[in-house]
């Protein structure tokens, strides 16, 4: 293989961020998880997470530095409307100042709707479990496409990793709302995909055709042990209803969702057919999944069988995978955006070979017929990382969390190499994974 590789004519590199771990100072579900003590560690706290909020036109010049033309952020529910039906008008309008400095200075907004985060009143008031959550959400998305997104030429993500949302908050009960109950996940699960549906409708209506998706986690899975024939049909099973159930619904408007034991369904979505522009991938890591005797019959771990070392958040290092998800995206018939892709390096060393190894990745399924428009790295700086807290380091840009300086990582200038070329060559000398 060729150490230099092109990527494709009008391919984007961009950036991407969540409002609650960078802007700072927002009250919400995840401010008053964190001040019951739920994270790993009970003491962490947001708080004024690195200032994004005050330090926004800096970060889009930081962004500009690596050679990024995409910045991926997030509006803030719970800032729009601290009580269920009271807007705060200025702080739509401050978004929308936001982004339209953002286009005016080269850089192409990729907006996320729902980012993990709600309004406090939220799960007491119209939780995902409850038919009332299509309506707020839908007339949520409506604010935001009149006040904020009219006139932009912007990508819109309605739901980041609702899978991950359905998992932590409704089965394992770790995230908000800790909940774990199958049935209630379920209906959450359809009413969100219910609710992206209306989204869209708001959207197109009230700002235009812009792009809308939503952002999908996609883990590898792999059995634990490779002789056991039911850690083997775990891994198809887990690839079907975490990877692809929710973005079939999407496509076919029927939820399908198999999972023994924790939750099942086959449920209408009426306006969900056909109701992604583009399929949004996230992925990170591979999981081992091991069939066990007690509900819910399944564990997973992140194992290092390749001796390659683990990230330093202690997940597997497997760029195959990356491949692996972009190549059963093909299936989808849309265009893909990576919309986010990183890694935990806390020394800074190890980045820049993360990234060669897995835009190699991306590169083989663009040569065998993948369609993606482009990657978002995950995280333009360091921020606060929801349960983990301030340990993680995914910033491109190092912060120092006590002055909330941006200091440059050596992925910085490989990545606006590469950015700024479209070509992919070898990381600098001395770059290693281990």
């Amino acid at each position: 293989m060729s150490s230099e590789r092109k990527f494709p004519d009008g391919f984007t590199f961009g950036v991407a961020t969540a409002a609650y771990q960078v802007e700072g100072n927002i009250e919400n579900d995840w401010s008053d998880w964190e001040r019951a003590g739920k994270c790993k560690d009970p003491n962490a706290r947001c708080g004024l997470g690195v200032d994004h909020w005050n330090r926004f036109d800096e970060d889009v010049q930081l962004t500009k530095d690596v050679g990024a033309t995409a910045f991926r952020v997030s509006i803030e529910w719970a800032r729009v409307e601290p009580e269920r039906g009271r807007v705060d008008e200025a702080v739509l309008a401050e978004y929308r100042a936001r982004l339209q400095r953002m286009q005016a200075a080269g850089v192409r907004p990729v907006v996320t709707l729902h980012h993990f985060t709600h309004p406090k009143w939220f799960h007491a008031q119209t939780p995902w479990h409850e038919p009332a959550s299509v309506a707020e959400f839908r007339r949520y998305a409506r604010l935001c496409a009149e006040q904020v997104l009219r006139g932009l030429d912007a990508l819109v993500i309605t739901f980041n990793e609702p899978m991950v949302l359905l998992l932590g908050g409704y089965l394992q009960g770790v995230i908000p709302p800790g909940i774990a109950d199958g049935a209630r996940a379920v209906a959450a699960l359809a009413n969100m995909g219910r609710a992206h549906a209306a989204a869209r409708e708001e959207v197109h209506a009230h700002a235009g055709k812009l792009p809308l998706g939503i952002s999908q986690n996609q883990l590898a899975f792999a059995p634990d042990r490779m002789w056991h024939p039911l850690d083997r049909a775990l891994v198809r099973l887990g690839s079907e209803a975490y990877n692809h159930a929710f973005l079939r619904a999407l496509c076919d408007g029927e939820l399908r969702l198999f999972m023994p034991g924790i939750a099942s369904a086959r449920v209408r979505l009426d306006g969900a057919r056909d109701s992604m522009d583009f399929l949004g991938i996230n992925y990170y890591s591979r999981a081992h999944l091991r069939f066990v005797t007690k509900p819910p019959y399944l564990d997973f771990r992140f194992k290092d069988p390749r001796k390659r070392g683990l990230t330093d958040i202690g997940w597997e290092y497997y760029p195959d995978g990356f491949g692996q998800m972009l190549r059963e995206a093909r299936a989808y018939g849309l265009p893909v955006w990576v919309t986010e892709n990183g890694v935990d390096d806390r020394s800074g060393e190890r980045r820049c070979r993360y990234l060669y190894e897995h835009w190699l990745q991306l590169l083989d399924a663009v040569a065998g017929g993948t369609d993606v428009r482009g990657y978002l790295h995950w995280s333009l700086m360091d921020n606060f990382e929801w349960l983990e807290g301030w340990g993680p380091r995914f910033g491109l840009y190092q912060v120092d969390f006590q002055t909330l300086e941006r200091k440059r990582t050596p992925a910085c200038d490989y990545f606006r190499t590469v950015a700024t070329t479209r070509t992919l060559m070898a990381p600098p000398d001395g770059s290693s994974w281990k």
